[in-house]
Parts: C-alpha cells; sequence; structure tokens
C-alpha cells in the first residue's frame, strides 16, 4: 500500500520540477509547481521558455476541473505584475484555488510580497516558508537577473 505524501514532499516535488524548467527559462527563474487534491499530484507545471507560461499556469493548464479543492504548491511566490505574461497570482485566485503554499517570497522588488498580497485580499489560504531552505539554495542563484 502507497503511503500518501505530505506537503514537504509535495513542495520537494515542486522543487524537482522546477529543475526542469533550465536552461530554457532564464533569464526568468526556475520555479515549479504541483496541484494537490485529495492528497494526491494532479498537476505539475515549470517556467517555460521566456515569454511562455511560468510554472502556475503551467500547472494549472494540466488539470480540468474543479479546482476549489485543490492546494497549488509553488516554490517561488506568484508574480503581481503583468510583464510578458499575465500575473500569476490574479490567475491563481481566477482559477479557484483556495489555499497556496510557497516556499519562499520572491526578491524582485517589483513583487516581493505583492503576490502573497493579492492572493490572501482574494481570500485565498497562503502558507509561506515550507521547505524554504532547500529551495532558497537552490533558486538564489538565478533570482535578480530577471
Amino acid at each position: 500500500m502507497n503511503q500518501p505524501l505530505n506537503e514537504t514532499q509535495f513542495m520537494l516535488r515542486a522543487l524537482a520540477v522546477s529543475k526542469n524548467a533550465l536552461p530554457a527559462c532564464r533569464p526568468n527563474p526556475p520555479v515549479g509547481c504541483v496541484l494537490v487534491r485529495d492528497g494526491s499530484i494532479v498537476s505539475a507545471g515549470h517556467t517555460q521558455k521566456i515569454g511562455g507560461n511560468h510554472a502556475e499556469v503551467e500547472a494549472l493548464n494540466g488539470f480540468e476541473g474543479d479546482k476549489t479543492e485543490v492546494t497549488a504548491y509553488v516554490t517561488l511566490e506568484p508574480c503581481s505584475f503583468v510583464g510578458r505574461t499575465p500575473a500569476c497570482a490574479r490567475t491563481l485566485v481566477e482559477s479557484g484555488i483556495k489555499r497556496v503554499v510557497v516556499a519562499m517570497l520572491d526578491p524582485d522588488p517589483r513583487n516581493s510580497g505583492r503576490g502573497i498580497a493579492i492572493l490572501r485580499d482574494a481570500g485565498v489560504r497562503v502558507d509561506v516558508g515550507l521547505c524554504q531552505h532547500q529551495v532558497s539554495e537552490f533558486l538564489l542563484p538565478y533570482l535578480g537577473q530577471s
């Protein structure tokens, strides 16, 4: 019988998925996202090449159906600003997801807490800091260069 995965394992899976973004995502950071429903991963995504979808959008596109019972595990705070792509924080809100778990805040001054605020202001439960050490160890060399 399979042991159910726990939250740490979901975030570590998102971290593993994020590594698939390299090198094509550069100069954007390699972000991973997994969607979990009823204790199982139902979709995953990573940052695509520049101008392509971010991890959250890739994961959302991979799961059809009601997302109100889905939790998103994201390695980096969802973006709050529109650049080459729409703001991922708003896309998550519009998807109907009610909970987002973020490993680390985005140090980019254009974001830095704003993505979390958008989610929380829309009534989404947000938890920050799960696996922060492991994720930041991987992500920090790629941040601040986009």
